[in-house]
């Protein structure tokens, strides 16, 4: 280009000796009104507010005869658990609700195959279609999408993998914030909190289970020792000694080692825990022994075929009771891998998808505070996302029997017994 012309923010200027001076005054008059678009619209961005998606327009449709939702298009968008509304709790503490999912992606304390880091996105994945025809739990006889509590997903907690004992710090106190604030429903009424407080519900979606120590810590804060249900293929109890070997304190802390330490700090209430679904090999009887000072009961896997699914739920009601405030930790390993192959620490001749949500409907009416699912490492499943699937759907469950109960205003709860910590 002769050297006439030059170039600024895209409008060419024409110097000659004849009308330079017109030339420049037009390009100045073009210059300013370009600036000042320019600052117009980014002062209005500025005051823009943000979405919170999916948005309620753009992605439910109202369902004629019950008044329920149903989503129109479960395989586009940006995922969230049962396509519930998204929005981002951890930033915005003024963000209320009744049952919040929160996900913990955290890998680095498994044994055998990482990538349950990934989990929180994979169950998100595989609960698209959960209120494809409205999301009415039939059994149950209840829709918690459309029912008197408010839920939401609240997206992830921030955690690093670089660094495990910071990492359990984060889950704790990001899922203490969620845990800690008033709820939608009866916020001002008593509840049997530590404070005397009715709080919200929240599922976590991991993450291996070493994530379970962080959240029974965080429950501990807010309602002081719980009773736990666990489901799992392994008792996730052992003294850090024989599970790792222990070489350092970090290292001792792992998804084979976290009830033991729950036990130790007095998260747990004593002899009022279960086991259920397991099938491990052992180092031992002492294996045996050790879960019993750690305060659990143990439902093996292979009692579903001579006591079948209600002489199980029978067994599990009976020990946490009725007056409990309990914690369910759901292990997706519980399942057989010809069900639920995307795991960490896989073992055959486990209970079928339909055989665990039978027993977790049967968990109705237990006072329920809170609840997770973990070892979900999507990397491992099938194209036809079998693991991510039967996860959503026990959560499906386990969210239906926490509406049918109600607010956590309602619950009967005994205030926890003195108990001193034993060493094992």
């Amino acid at each position: 280009m002769p050297w006439p012309y030059f170039r600024c923010s895209g409008v060419c200027i024409n110097i000659t000796h004849r009308n330079s001076q017109i030339d420049i005054m037009a390009t100045q008059g073009l210059l300013a009104l370009w600036l000042t678009a320019a600052v117009l619209a980014h002062g209005d961005h500025e005051h823009q507010k943000n979405m919170a998606g999916p948005h309620k327009s753009l992605w439910y449709n109202t369902l004629p005869g019950d008044g329920g939702t149903q989503a129109d298009s479960v395989f586009s968008g940006i995922s969230t658990f049962g396509r519930l509304p998204y929005l981002p709790c951890l930033f915005h503490k003024d963000i209320d609700y009744d049952i919040a999912f929160i996900g913990a992606p955290f890998d680095t304390g498994t044994s055998y195959r990482p990538g349950a880091r990934f989990g929180p996105s994979g169950i998100r994945q595989g609960s698209r279609r959960l209120n494809l025809y409205g999301g009415y739990n039939v059994p149950l006889d209840t829709n918690p999408f459309n029912s008197w509590a408010k839920v939401i997903d609240c997206g992830d907690i921030p955690v690093t993998s670089y660094d495990n004992t910071y990492a359990l710090h984060q889950i704790e106190n990001g899922h203490f914030s969620i845990l800690s604030r008033p709820p939608t429903t009866d916020a001002t009424k008593p509840g049997p909190s530590l404070k005397g407080k009715t709080l919200p519900r929240v599922i976590t979606l991991g993450g291996d289970h070493t994530i379970t120590l962080p959240l029974l810590r965080s429950i501990n804060r807010a309602y002081g020792p719980v009773t736990v249900i666990h489901f799992d293929s392994h008792l996730d109890t052992w003294k850090p000694k024989v599970f790792g070997g222990s070489p350092s304190e970090t290292a001792s802390i792992n998804h084979g080692t976290y009830f033991y330490h729950a036990a130790q700090e007095g998260l747990l209430r004593n002899d009022t825990n279960i086991h259920a679904g397991i099938r491990t090999t052992l180092s031992g009887p002492s294996d045996y022994e050790n879960d019993g000072y750690c305060g659990f009961e143990i439902v093996e896997a292979r009692e579903i075929d001579t006591i079948g699914t209600e002489g199980i739920i029978k067994k599990i009601r009976e020990r946490v009771g009725t007056k409990n405030p309990v914690y369910l930790s759901l292990d997706i390993d519980t399942l057989d891998p010809a069900f639920a192959p995307a795991t960490g620490t896989p073992e055959t001749g486990g209970w079928s998808t339909r055989e665990l949500r039978t027993i977790l409907r049967g968990l109705e009416g237990v006072n329920l505070v809170g609840a997770d699912i973990v070892e979900v490492a999507p990397a491992y499943d099938t194209n036809a996302e079998h693991t991510t699937m039967a996860a959503a759907d026990a959560l499906f469950e386990i969210m239906s029997i926490m509406v049918k109960k109600g607010p956590l205003s309602v619950l009967d709860i005994d205030p926890p017994a003195d108990e001193d910590t034993k060493d094992l």
